[in-house]
């Protein structure tokens, strides 16, 4: 059974920074593609980052790039996101998911977290 566990959400003030964490049971960890996606009410689901278990290259949505960065450390089998200089338009919850399937930017991913809050104040 794959359990994503994440962690590391909290309310901030514009322009500061988090470190959000996944724990994640179950899956082949060091094959597995993994990334973070966000939703704010009213607005579609919107995938963040990923991060791919070959290579460990990484992809990020324009509208974070060069603000969040996503790492895995495979020995912990924990994904972190850190993010810098965060804006009230990063207001969301965040998921941790795994194993893309599709567009990662669509938040196409078979397993998912329940997701930890982010909210980011003006």
């Amino acid at each position: 059974q794959v359990q994503l566990v994440e962690s590391g959400g909290f309310s901030v003030q514009d322009g500061g920074s988090l470190r959000l964490s996944c724990a994640a049971s179950g899956l082949v960890y060091t094959k597995d593609s993994m990334g973070w996606v966000r939703q704010a009410p009213g607005k579609e689901r919107e995938g963040v980052a990923v991060i791919y278990a070959i290579g460990g290259s990484t992809s990020y949505a324009d509208s974070v790039k060069g603000r969040f960065t996503i790492s895995r450390d495979n020995a912990k089998n924990t994904l972190y996101l850190q993010m810098n200089s965060l804006k009230p338009e990063d207001t969301a919850m965040y998921y941790c998911a795994a194993q893309t399937r599709g567009s990662w930017l669509r938040g196409a991913f078979n397993y998912w977290g329940q997701g930890t809050q982010v909210t980011v104040s003006s």
